[in-house]
């Protein structure tokens, strides 16, 4: 008995020291179906006797013609477990690279009430005032630096091009719906946002986003309608995937130029806003503006290690990705204006200390014609990119990915020009830029994420044109609560654009030949997502700055300026009380050339609590703005830039929101009084951009309603 014994515990010892090995090869199927393909036996012994397809007394081979075809999953090299579990999510591409940003999708109330979009993040803009119009980044290190047609950079925030392009993956059909609306009908703002998108299968998807933004006009000739249409379509299979889209932005703008003096915003009490005197109102002046773009992005991945079935992705695998992007993008700009002076009423002060009124008139110089305006540019671009990427070990290795391309850059600018009469058309400059790039990045386990890119333009067009940009993110956590210190490094050298070297119109006419700008910034960021908490710090050096100054004309500063920036958010939580704070300060060596104030501030307070648990959920509350005095810069219609002004410093008034959000399953709606504190508190200054008033009281609702089947 005792020997029997012994043999079974033998026995189980045995199959124990076994199972380890058999567990390792029954769990890692992709190595065995590699050996496979290799002529190895890889059999575990014995066969399936569940198995149809073997032949045997019980059995028969299963007729091919009734095997069901399995739907693949997503397989994409793109996306993490994480993301792939998601019912939807959505992404940006890179402009040169194969590579995505995965972007969350705005499905809560958290911002739902910030109906301005440039103030979603940061501090926000320098604004003209209405919904759709012109806009500038407090945030100095925010501001864009692309030197192509830098005439619509103030409609950043509204506008789609290629890195923001939205493409979604969907479980299920989606349809978001929004539609916001403000004032009188007369004077309304309207916000209306389609967004629709469908997969035809996992890894195949098609959307088509539509906004239009604008407004009527509280104030006299301010008028303005911004359309942006995305139709984007995405394959992103497991070796080859395709990004394409087409882009149509187009704006009008009616350019009233700003209030005829400071006191007709801050010291005059008008039964309407409407009765503000504004400098180009009788001038009928009009900016339009045309975009449209197209892009095709291909990439094929080629394994170095065989591929099996039970490779979900390629991320886990040596590879290298062979990519081409075609990028067609072309921009229009047409300014008219008429002759027309305005009234300012208290342009002078007699010698008895009376307001004594004078004419003037907005432009000095009238070249082409002394009595109207029809200044009309426009730029196209025709870029290809060819690029390689090598993924070493897998994407999430030490040295994840490793690659670079190679670029042209095809230009055609057209302008009036006085030779225009003789030949009775318009002409063309052509400029071809020829450039290469590369770039790196890698992880070390969850703890460190790092990175580097580099550009650089040999000869011709653009030629010495170089930038460098630089990351590490490094993660710990405290009592599991991730904490992420990362640091960013830049150093450019960038050609004025064409524009700023050559420009024939009405009212403004030059010819420079600009320096390089060239700017190095260093960024540190500190960010704990558990306590709401996010520092950053950047201190940036540029030398040859290109400028626009106090009479709008185009200028170089030799000099070299610095520039420092602080910025801090912190959200604090009481029970159901938010409080809610975003701060940034800021220094510049040259406030003549780079003006910026010192502080800048978004904050907001307010109550969130269940109505009906899990079904009803509310936010009342107020969002606040300030920033600090300082010679704010002033807009240019005919230039359509911001100048710097020094005439008069304007800031120091808080411009408060009330409102009430809810979100009731799928559906999101507010009400919110915009500029609650109008005449009780303030120093009535509430411009943020000098001249142009932001808007005054008045009531706003909105609706977003959320669609998934």
């Amino acid at each position: 008995m005792k020997i029997a014994s012994r043999i079974m515990i033998l026995l189980v010892a045995s199959i124990f020291a076994l199972l380890p090995d058999l567990a390792y090869a029954q769990l890692d199927a992709a190595a065995l179906a590699r050996a496979n393909r290799r002529g190895e036996n890889v059999s575990l012994g014995g066969t399936n006797p569940f198995d149809p397809t073997q032949e045997g007394e019980e059995g028969e081979k299963e007729d091919s013609t009734k095997v069901r075809k399995i739907r693949k999953p997503l397989e994409s090299y793109y996306f993490g477990d994480s993301v792939r579990a998601l019912p939807n999510f959505m992404w940006h591409v890179s402009r040169e690279m194969n590579d995505v940003k995965i972007m969350p999708m705005d499905t809560t109330l958290e911002q739902w009430r910030i109906d301005y979009p440039y103030y979603r993040n940061g501090v926000g803009d320098i604004t003209l005032g209405g919904l759709g119009q012109s806009t500038l980044p407090f945030n100095y290190f925010d501001r864009a630096k692309n030197p192509d047609f830098k005439f619509a950079h103030s409609y950043d925030a509204y506008t789609y091009r290629m890195d923001n392009v939205p493409f979604y993956n969907s479980k299920t059909p989606y349809l978001n719906f929004q539609y916001l609306e403000s004032g009188q009908k007369k004077y309304r703002e309207e916000h209306f946002e389609i967004t629709t998108t469908h997969n035809v299968s996992p890894s195949t998807s098609f959307n088509v986003s539509y906004k239009s933004r604008g407004t009527k006009g509280l104030y006299e000739w301010q008028r303005t309608t911004n359309h942006n249409l995305a139709a984007a379509f995405a394959h992103t299979g497991k070796r080859y995937s395709l990004h394409a889209a087409y882009i149509n932005n187009r704006i009008k703008q009616r350019e009233n130029g700003g209030a005829v003096g400071m006191w007709a915003v801050a010291d005059t009490t008008f039964e309407h806003p409407s009765g503000v005197p504004m400098k180009l109102a009788n001038a009928e002046a009009e900016n339009s503006y045309r975009n449209n773009s197209f892009f095709v992005k291909q990439a094929y991945a080629i394994p170095l290690q065989s591929v099996t079935d039970y490779d979900f992705s390629l991320a886990d695998l040596s590879a290298i990705y062979v990519g081409h992007i075609f990028e067609y993008n072309t921009w229009s700009k047409l300014y008219t204006d008429k002759y027309a002076k305005y009234t300012d009423e208290r342009g002078q002060i007699n010698d008895k200390g009376e307001y004594v009124a004078t004419e003037d008139v907005y432009y000095k110089d009238w070249y082409i014609s002394p009595t109207h305006s029809r200044d009309s540019i426009r730029e196209r671009v025709l870029s290809n990119r060819l690029f390689i990427e090598a993924q070493p070990w897998d994407r999430d290795g030490a040295v994840g990915r490793l690659g670079g391309g190679v670029g042209v850059d095809m230009y055609a600018y057209s302008q009036f020009d006085m030779n225009d009469y003789l030949s009775g058309k318009q002409g063309k400059v052509k400029k071809t830029a020829w450039y290469a790039y590369g770039a790196v990045s890698g992880k070390v386990k969850k703890v460190a994420d790092w990175g580097a890119d580099v550009k650089y333009y040999p000869s011709g067009y653009r030629g010495g044109d170089f930038a460098l940009n630089a990351y590490i993110a490094l993660t710990a956590k405290i009592r599991s609560n991730p904490v992420i210190l990362s640091g960013r490094f830049s150093q450019t050298m960038q050609s004025p654009s064409y524009w700023e070297e050559n420009l024939f119109s009405n009212h403004y006419v030059w010819f420079n030949s600009f320096n390089k700008e060239d700017e190095t910034r260093f960024e540190v960021s500190l960010e704990i997502p558990a306590w709401a908490l996010e520092i950053k710090a950047w201190q940036g050096v540029v030398s040859n700055k290109i400028y626009y100054d106090a009479t709008s004309m185009i200028q170089q500063e030799s000099g070299a300026i610095s520039m420092t920036s602080l910025y801090a958010r912190k959200d604090f939580r009481l029970g159901g009380f938010h409080f809610d704070h975003r701060a940034l300060m800021q220094w510049s060596s040259n406030q003549d050339v780079i003006p910026v104030p010192t502080l800048s501030a978004f904050l907001s307070y307010y109550y969130e609590f269940w109505v009906k648990s899990n079904v009803l959920r509310m936010q009342l509350g107020f969002d606040g703005k300030l920033n600090s005095k300082y010679y704010a810069p002033s807009y240019n219609p005919a230039l359509a830039t911001f100048y710097n002004q020094r005439e008069y410093k304007i800031g120091n008034y808080p411009y408060i929101d009330a409102f009430i959000t809810a979100k009731w399953k799928r559906m999101r709606i507010f009400l919110k009084y915009q500029h609650a504190n109008m005449g009780l508190f303030g120093n009535g200054q509430y411009m943020t951009a000098a001249g142009y008033a932001q808007n005054p009281g008045m009531f706003k609702m909105g609706i977003s309603w959320g669609f998934y089947d």
